[in-house]
Parts: structure tokens; sequence; C-alpha cells
């Protein structure tokens, strides 16, 4: 069950970031930051009203295990998108989103630390194979030196993985600690991660611009858009997270990068190079390698 929720989440992510890059463009990163999470919320609190009328409400409220885990998740995820977006702006679209994609690593590393379940060879290999597959696709040549390490377009890429490898960690542990429906511990738990992100968002905006609303009178179908399929891949990527080990989920969540590479060619004309099919077939190999470490672990 796992798969299909990650396999939806990429795929509404894929489309999510393709409109948010636009948007990005149009009304400046914080306007594009702020319209996932404002946008999003209505949409994910009606699901957590669908959940309660079809599971039940939680069994036991959270308390400071839930809370401080989700508000961090919540804030990492705003760094994390603000610094892909940023990225959008010093290299291609794919190339953004293939740097950011080091996550996957991250998250298993850091889930160490927090579940007590471990990772099987398989799913290490996988991991490793999927790293693999980002570094070679996230390459306009077919060598890698060390000097493109230290860009700073590289290092905005790594921190958007690390901080979106936080959130992926924060947000699975702050889920646990409630009871009830996985369904419902996953609705609540993101509801609450996007009202943190909206009163935060909506509070820079008012000092940057005086007027938070302003921006999205432009373009408001971009901007819902924009909320949609980030409520959509969310729902998906926090339910999943509250069925299987976050680095695995995040793993397999990487086929997301063949729809970042249809969009890439077929949106904004980019070109795709010998090197990102090659990338593309590792990622491939990575998924398949996860995908069944996920039946059999």
């Amino acid at each position: 069950m796992w798969i299909s929720f990650t396999m939806l989440a990429a795929l509404f992510q894929s489309m999510r970031t393709a409109h948010q890059n636009t948007l990005s463009k149009e009304s400046g990163t914080l306007h594009a930051t702020l319209a996932r999470s404002l946008f999003g919320l209505p949409f994910v609190l009606l699901y957590c009203w669908m959940c309660f009328q079809w599971f039940g409400p939680l069994e036991a409220g959270g308390d400071w295990s839930f809370y401080v885990p989700a508000t961090l998740g919540a804030l990492t995820q705003i760094a994390a998108t603000y610094f892909m977006l940023r990225l959008f702006q010093t290299r291609s679209y794919a190339s953004g989103t293939l740097f950011a994609k080091t996550e996957a690593l991250m998250t298993a590393l850091l889930g160490l630390a927090f579940f007590t379940h471990t990772l099987t060879w398989l799913s290490w290999l996988g991991i490793f194979i999927g790293v693999i597959g980002i570094l070679v696709l996230s390459q306009k040549n077919t060598r890698l030196g060390w000097r493109d390490l230290l860009q700073a377009n590289t290092l905005l890429g790594l921190a958007s993985g690390l901080c979106f490898a936080i959130t992926s960690v924060c947000v699975a542990y702050a889920s646990s600690q409630l009871q009830g429906h996985f369904s419902v511990r996953a609705g609540v738990t993101l509801a609450y991660v996007l009202l943190i992100q909206t009163l935060v968002l909506w509070l820079i905006q008012t000092r940057h611009t005086g007027n938070p609303l302003h921006a999205f009178r432009t373009d408001p179908s971009l901007s819902g858009k924009v909320g949609l399929y980030s409520a959509l891949g969310s729902i998906g990527w926090f339910t999943a997270f509250s069925l299987m080990h976050p680095a695995l989920v995040k793993t397999l969540g990487q086929i997301e990068v063949m729809g970042t590479l249809y969009y890439s060619k077929f949106r904004f004309a980019e070109s795709i190079q010998k090197q990102e099919w090659i990338g593309g077939g590792l990622i491939l190999l990575s998924v398949m390698s996860v995908a069944l470490a996920g039946y059999t672990g």
C-alpha cells in the first residue's frame, strides 16, 4: 500500500514543482513558497474531515513528542523549498530538482537515530544506486570535478536535500506518536505542518510586502494549482511515511525524476542529454531495488 501512496505522491509532486517553478519566476520565491501551504491547507483540512468520517478521530492526542518534531519538520520544509526555488534561478529546472534529491541517503542516515527498525542490505543498495543516478543526472557534462561540489548552486541543492531529509524524518516520527488509523495520523500531521508553514510565511510576506495577498491577484489559478497538487502530493508522502521507513519512501519517490525530465523537455524546452538517460536508468534500478525490499522486508 505504501508503494501506491508513494507513486501518487511522486506524480503530484512533479506537477506541483513544475507549476511552482513557473509561479516563482512570475511572482517571486517567497510567494511561490507561501502558495504551496496557503492554498493547500483547505484541501488538507477537507481530507482530514473525510478521514474522520471514514475512520474515526484520533484515539489519543499528541503531546510534545508530536509538536516538537512536527514544528521542526514544518520549518525545515520551508527552508528546503526556498533553497530549491533559489536553485532554479541558478541552474536548469531539471538540475535544480535533481540536486535536492540527495535527500534519500540523508533521510536514511538521519533515520538511524529516530527509528528502531533497520534497513536491509537491499534497501541500502537501492538508496546508494539512486544517489549515484542523481549525481549522474545532475551534471551538464559527463565529467564530475571536485570544484563542482563547491559551487554555490551545488551547496544550495545539498542544503535543500538535507532540509527535506530532516522534514521527512521529523514528520514520520511525529505521526508515529499519534494513536489512530494511519490515514488520520498522516492527515492530522500534515494539517498541523501546513498551518505552521502558512503562519510563518504569512508573517514573512507581510514584513516584506505589507500585503501577502497582493501577488496572488495576478494569477490566482496558478497559485491554486500549486496548492492542490501540493496537498495531494503531501497526502501521499505523509501517508506513506506512516506505513514505511521514510528513507525507502523517498528513494521510491525518486521515480518523480522521470516526471521532472518530462516537464524539463516539454514544458520548459530544455534538452535531455545522454547522461540523463543513464542516470534515469540507475534511478529506475534503484526504485526496483527499494520496491523489492519493501515487499520482502
